[in-house]
């Protein structure tokens, strides 16, 4: 008896607290918490009608694929807790941009002409990981071909006389 009594109170309890305004709330929406999130401004190379959601992405990629963080290129103003992400105060976030534009005319003027049906879309276009690999600055290649050896398909050089 004392056993089904508890569990009657339980279940009593918990269909009450169920129903409670404060448990049924659900999660803000994101950037709720910090209320809406400013338009951004100084975009001069991003669509000016850019989402929040799709800049933070594309930044969040720029990021990996540079392997830095946000004040590589935003400037941080004293005592600020967060970049000043209009600024143009650092010279390597106009590298960005000229970096972003050469990225997309090679897309669109080379890669596009690239009709190779085994190739996923990602291998037909370049982004900033391409050469720069997660680095801060491009990666140069280096071919791996051991000293003295010549690669298949080159016919070694005249000496010169």
């Amino acid at each position: 008896m004392p056993r089904t009594f508890l569990m009657v109170v339980t279940l009593l309890t918990l269909s009450v607290l169920s129903s409670s305004p404060l448990l049924a709330q659900q999660a803000p929406p994101p950037g709720a918490a910090h209320g809406p999130m400013p338009k951004p401004t100084n975009l001069k190379v991003l669509p000016q009608d850019i989402s929040h959601q799709d800049l933070m992405k594309t930044m969040f990629a720029f990021s990996q694929q540079l392997g830095v963080q946000c004040t590589f290129c935003h400037s941080q103003d004293a005592g600020a807790k967060h970049p000043n992400f209009a600024s143009d105060d650092k010279p390597e976030k106009n590298t960005a941009r000229t970096m972003m534009l050469m990225t997309q005319e090679i897309n669109a003027k080379y890669m596009s002409q690239i009709h190779d049906p085994d190739a996923a879309p990602d291998q037909k276009t370049v982004a900033c990981g391409t050469c720069h690999r997660g680095h801060s600055m491009p990666i140069t290649y280096k071919p791996s071909a051991k000293p003295g050896a010549e690669p298949s398909g080159m016919a070694p050089m005249a000496p010169k006389p």
